[in-house]
C-alpha cells in the first residue's frame, strides 16, 4: 500500500540550529478553528529547543475521516507520522499501534494529569496516549439579548426551548430575518453522538451500551430525548442544522445569528476574537437537564498524542509528545485556544482564568462528563457509534420516529456485538 499521508496538507517546521544527528518527526494535528496553528507553534518551539525538525500533517476536521485516515496508514505500518492526535474514544481501537509512553514519563509525571483520562488511555497495560486536552459539551449564549428580554440562563431543554423561541421571534421582529434560536452538531458523524449522548443521558436515558457491556439505547426517556431534539429542527434550530459540524455551528453564533449554542469550550477563545460579532457578549453554562428529574449532561471529548510502534524515532517522537502535552504548554493553549488542560494544577492557575474564567466555574462539568461507551464496545466502538448516530440523524431530519429508530438500533447493535464485544 502506498503512504497514506502524501494528499494531506504538510507543513514543515525546522529548527533554527541545525545538527548532524537531528531527527524529522511528523506530527499529525487537527485543524478546527486555530488548533493548527497552535499545534505548529508549539512544534516549532520544540524544534527551536532541541535541534529537530517537525513535520506537520494537517488532517481533516471530521473524525470519522480522521479515523479512517488513521486505520489506512497503520495497517499499513507506515512510517509517515511519528506522533497521531488520538479521540479519546480511540485507544481501544488502535492502541495496539502505539508504544508504551511510561517509560519516557516518571510516575509523578503522570500523576499530574487527570487519572480517568490515563486509565481510559491504558490498553493492555501500556499508555497508548498522553492526555492534550480535555473537552466536554458546554452551552453558549448571548448574555445580552437572554438579559434584553428578562430571560434566565436556561437550566433545562424546556427553558431553552422556550428562551430561544422568545429571543428568535423577538430579533426576527427587529430585522434580521435569519435569526435562530439554537445551533448545535446536527450532521450525521461522531459530533452528533456527542451531542445525542449529552440529550439522551440528560433525560436519564443512559450511554447506549453501559459498561456491563448491556444494549439500553431503547428505553422511554431516550425516546423522549430525541422527541424534544427533533421538535427543535425548522423550529428553534434551522433546518440545515442536520448537516453542522463544530465549526457550522459556531460560524453562526459568532456572527451574532443565534441565542444558544452547543459546542466545545474552544468556542470561547474564537467569540472573543476582535472580528467576532459577539464579543463580550458571551455567558458559558453547563447544557440544561433533561426536566426537573433529569441530570446535565456533557459528552467528555479531549485528544490524546500517541507514538506510532512504525516510527523510527520513537524516543524523540516521545520527547515531542512529553513537551506539548507538558504543564508550559498545555498553559500556552488554555490561553491563546481556551484548550482545556489535563493537569489538574492549571484550572487554579490565575492567567488561564483570567483568560477562560469558565475554567474554573465549571471544573465539576469537566471532571464528571459522560463517557461514550467506546470502553465496553471495545474494538467495535466505531460501529456503535455510527449506527447510533444514524438513527438519530434518521430522527431530526424525520425519516423515522424516535421509537422505530432506537427499537431499529438495539436490534443493529445486537448484531454488531454479536456474541460478545471484543
Amino acid at each position: 500500500m502506498k503512504k497514506m499521508v502524501l494528499g494531506l496538507s504538510v507543513i514543515a517546521l525546522t529548527a533554527l540550529l541545525g545538527s548532524a544527528s537531528a531527527a524529522e518527526i511528523s506530527i499529525s494535528c487537527g485543524a478546527v478553528a486555530g488548533e493548527l496553528k497552535l499545534c505548529q507553534d508549539g512544534s516549532a518551539a520544540w524544534a527551536k529547543k532541541t535541534g529537530n525538525t517537525v513535520k506537520v500533517v494537517q488532517t481533516p476536521n471530521d473524525t470519522n475521516d480522521r479515523l479512517a485516515l488513521y486505520q489506512q496508514s497503520l495497517a499499513a505500518k507506515s512510517s509517515d507520522i511519528d506522533v497521531y492526535q488520538l479521540d479519546v474514544v480511540w485507544p481501544g481501537l488502535l492502541g495496539q499501534h502505539f508504544i508504551d509512553l511510561k517509560p519516557f514519563f516518571t510516575k509523578a509525571e503522570i500523576a499530574t494529569y487527570f487519572p480517568r483520562i490515563i486509565s481510559n488511555n491504558t490498553v493492555g497495560g501500556k499508555l497508548v496516549g498522553i492526555p492534550w486536552f480535555t473537552d466536554a459539551g458546554l452551552l453558549y449564549y448571548r448574555s445580552d439579548l437572554v438579559k434584553k428580554y428578562g430571560l434566565n440562563a436556561p437550566k433545562t431543554w424546556d427553558e431553552l426551548q422556550t428562551a430561544a423561541v422568545k429571543i428568535q421571534e423577538g430579533e426576527r421582529k427587529a430585522g434580521n430575518a435569519g435569526f435562530q434560536g439554537f445551533v448545535f452538531q446536527g450532521k450525521n458523524y461522531e459530533g452528533l453522538t456527542c451531542d445525542a449522548l449529552e440529550w439522551v443521558f440528560s433525560y436519564g436515558g443512559g450511554t447506549i451500551v453501559d459498561n456491563s457491556g448491556k444494549i439500553t439505547i431503547n428505553n422511554p426517556k431516550a425516546v423522549a430525548a430525541l422527541k424534544e431534539a427533533a421538535s427543535w429542527v425548522k423550529g428553534i434550530s434551522p433546518e440545515g442544522v442536520t448537516t453542522y459540524a463544530e465549526e457550522d455551528a459556531r460560524g453562526i453564533f459568532q456572527a451574532g445569528n443565534a441565542a444558544f449554542m452547543r459546542n466545545w469550550p474552544y468556542a470561547w477563545a474564537k467569540g472573543q476574537d476582535n472580528e467576532s460579532k459577539v464579543k463580550g457578549l458571551i455567558g458559558v453554562v453547563p447544557l440544561p437537564k433533561g426536566g426537573a428529574d433529569g441530570q446535565n449532561a456533557a459528552t467528555l471529548g479531549g485528544w490524546q498524542l500517541g507514538v506510532s510502534k512504525y516510527s523510527k524515532n520513537q524516543k524523540i517522537a516521545a520527547d515531542l509528545v512529553k513537551y506539548l502535552a507538558g504543564p508550559e504548554e498545555q498553559k500556552r493553549r488554555a490561553i491563546e485556544g481556551s484548550y482545556n488542560p489535563t493537569i489538574a494544577s492549571l484550572y487554579k492557575d490565575a492567567d488561564i482564568l483570567k483568560a477562560a474564567p469558565f475554567f474554573g466555574s465549571l471544573y465539576d462539568v469537566f471532571t464528571n462528563a459522560v463517557a461514550r461507551p467506546s470502553s465496553p464496545t471495545k474494538g467495535k466502538y466505531n460501529q456503535v457509534s455510527n449506527a447510533f448516530s444514524s438513527s438519530v440523524h434518521d430522527v431530526l431530519i424525520g425519516k423515522s420516529t424516535a421509537e422505530d429508530a432506537l427499537s431499529s438500533l438495539a436490534s443493529q447493535l445486537e448484531r454488531i456485538k454479536g456474541r460478545r464485544w471484543q
